[in-house]
């Protein structure tokens, strides 16, 4: 018998009279090569499918915000997004000074503008600390609380359920069977006599 070493794993070929299939020692154990070639197909995989698991978990808390697209699922779109021409207008035959006009459209754009940076830098984040702390309570009601609850009104209402056909079945069913079998021996008969006018 003869062997050729490959780094990390040893193949051990063994020359008879019958030909057999080439071993590979990994670790305490002796694979043939074809389910060696499997063992190591699942062991990628599987470290594949952990280091994406720690990638897309690391990813949640650590990507990286849209600056530009700040609504990128448009929630706000139709709601706050107030131009100067949906607040003021001026039909025809009704205008102000040209320089009014401008001076109020200006004004308007600029002051909605710094008034929400300023309101945002001052109460920004401590609202999204009140929202967080909020949706995180919410949510461990929901996981902790609501889905045990509501598995254990279904477990119990199973049971309920089979105590409750179980009765039925057993008083129940023989009482209207019965009385199907009563009602099943009379015969109604329908004839029509015919009356004599004196």
């Amino acid at each position: 018998m003869w062997c050729v070493c490959f780094s990390p794993v040893e193949v051990l070929v063994s020359v008879q009279s019958q030909p057999r299939q080439p071993h590979v020692k990994c670790g305490t154990r002796i694979l043939p090569l074809s389910q060696d070639h499997h063992y190591r197909t699942t062991m990628a995989d599987q470290y594949q499918y952990n280091a994406n698991e720690e990638k897309i978990l690391k990813d949640s808390h650590t990507k990286e915000i849209d600056l530009i697209n700040r609504d990128p699922k448009l929630i706000n779109e139709d709601v706050v997004k107030v131009e100067f021409e949906d607040i003021i207008a001026e039909p025809d035959g009704t205008h102000s000074l040209d320089g009014v006009w401008k001076l109020s459209y200006t004004t308007f754009t600029v002051s909605k503008y710094w008034c929400y940076r300023i309101l945002s830098a001052i109460f920004g984040i401590p609202v999204a600390l009140l929202w967080g702390f909020l949706f995180a309570c919410i949510s461990f009601c929901h996981i902790w609380a609501v889905v045990p609850c509501i598995k254990s009104c279904l477990i119990e209402s199973q049971c309920v359920g089979r105590i409750y056909s179980l009765c039925i079945q057993t008083f129940c069913d023989p009482f209207f069977e019965a009385l199907g079998k009563i009602f099943s021996s009379v015969r109604v008969a329908l004839r029509k006599e015919s009356s004599e006018v004196q």
